[in-house]
């Protein structure tokens, strides 16, 4: 359940803050003034992440989907069993399925978060970020072996 739940609620929030950039802005148009240090403003990307394979939306809808269907099979036959395993593959699952929705309906996706310095993104984006990160911090601390045995005591 944790896994269906973590990205129905990315994909809802996701969803929701890029109708309301949307919504809210014009193409291009940033809020707050330029001096903050991170601002809302609405662009497109027609591409993958960093604006890479700009205007192949068929080939990146593809590859979603596949990307999709791999995030299942990980959910359904998971690196290790703890619960954190399920909300973070959900976050990827939920983040891949938001922009998708994009590119399906729309072409192209809606990034709007804007740190100086750094392309825009989103929270599918985050999430996928966040998700793959508390993954690999997984493996690294809380899959078999990730510990080395407790040290015995032997009385002497």
């Amino acid at each position: 359940m944790l896994f269906w739940a973590a990205g129905a609620l990315v994909v809802g929030l996701d969803q929701l803050t890029k109708a309301l950039v949307r919504g809210s802005l014009a193409r291009g148009e940033a809020w707050p003034d330029p001096d903050w240090p991170v601002r809302i403003r609405y662009v497109t990307n027609t591409g993958a992440a960093f604006g890479v394979l700009q205007d192949q939306t068929s080939f990146l809808i593809l590859m979603s989907v596949i990307g999709l269907a791999a995030v299942y099979l990980y959910y359904r036959y998971p690196p290790f069993d703890h619960l954190v395993v399920p909300v973070a593959i959900g976050m990827l699952l939920g983040g891949a399925a938001g922009n998708l929705i994009d590119r399906i309906r729309l072409g192209r996706v809606t990034d709007f978060i804007d740190f100086p310095m750094w392309p825009a993104f989103n929270v599918a984006d985050s999430s996928i970020t966040v998700g793959a990160a508390v993954i690999i911090l997984g493996y690294v601390f809380l899959a078999p072996g990730a510990r080395p045995p407790p040290a015995s005591h032997e009385d002497a």
